[in-house]
């Protein structure tokens, strides 16, 4: 090569890439995106629509506040003697769950008043609040709610009546011996009730109407209730003909 010459660039070896055609603008825009991403195939699984996916439907959620009552008749007598009115109800499967009687609060009531209400409602005798056994809640879903529920319960002493009554929800009543509601009783918190009554029992016979703690503050209610009738864990129970309860007096 002579001085003058000038060397040339060597030639790259290898594959040359080639250069995809671009398509015309008129076929684009009725095949492809614009962004030069290939469709995807009909009928895959991107271009299932979302509105024909079911839709999971929230429940509204709504609070419901109730009261009741555990009614001892002899609750000054000696242990053996005294009874508690409990009421029954009869599941699908025919099984008697007794529980203590309670009810919603209606507007104007405070809990103490819907207690001896609901008592001698569903029981048909009638007893006085001496204390409160304390509170429970639940939750439950009935008629396309989510419903917070709230008990308040009293210990409460026999003042009369007899155990009788119309309403239908309630399949029996009954009087049953004091020592005998851990095993009567079909629920775990109520069974619980029972024992904070026994332990208040106590200190009456002991130390007098005195020595039971004071009530807590109850306002009247001021508004209405969505009156559900379904309760935790019962929502397989039947309302079969009301039945007047057996078993001792008061």
């Amino acid at each position: 090569m002579s001085d003058g010459e000038q060397a040339k660039p060597g030639r790259r070896r290898g594959k040359r890439r080639r250069r995809r055609a671009s398509a015309p603008p008129e076929y684009r825009s009725q095949n492809q995106p614009t962004g030069g991403t290939a469709a995807p195939a009909a009928g895959s699984a991107n271009t299932r629509s979302r509105s024909t996916r079911p839709r999971v439907r929230r429940l509204r959620t709504v609070h419901e506040t109730s009261a009741g009552g555990l009614v001892i008749a002899g609750i000054d007598r000696p242990r053996e003697e005294q009874v508690a009115a409990l009421i029954g109800r009869l599941d699908r499967r025919g099984r008697m769950l007794w529980s203590l009687p309670k009810g919603h609060i209606e507007v104007g009531e405070t809990a103490e008043q819907t207690a001896m209400r609901e008592v001698a409602e569903e029981t048909g005798v009638r007893g006085s609040v001496l204390a409160a056994l304390g509170s429970i809640d639940y939750w439950f879903v009935t008629d396309g709610r989510r419903v917070h529920k709230t008990v308040h319960h009293y210990l409460m002493r026999f003042s009369g009546g007899e155990l009788s009554g119309g309403d239908l929800e309630v399949a029996e009543v009954a009087w049953v011996p004091i020592r005998e509601l851990p095993a009567k009783l079909a629920y775990a918190d109520e069974r619980r009730l029972a024992q904070v009554a026994d332990e208040l029992i106590d200190k009456l016979q002991t130390d007098g109407p005195s020595a039971l703690p004071p009530l807590p503050p109850s306002s009247p209610w001021r508004r209405p209730q969505t009156h559900s009738h379904t309760h935790r864990r019962r929502s397989d129970l039947s309302t079969p003909r009301r039945k007047n309860g057996r078993g001792p007096g008061p």
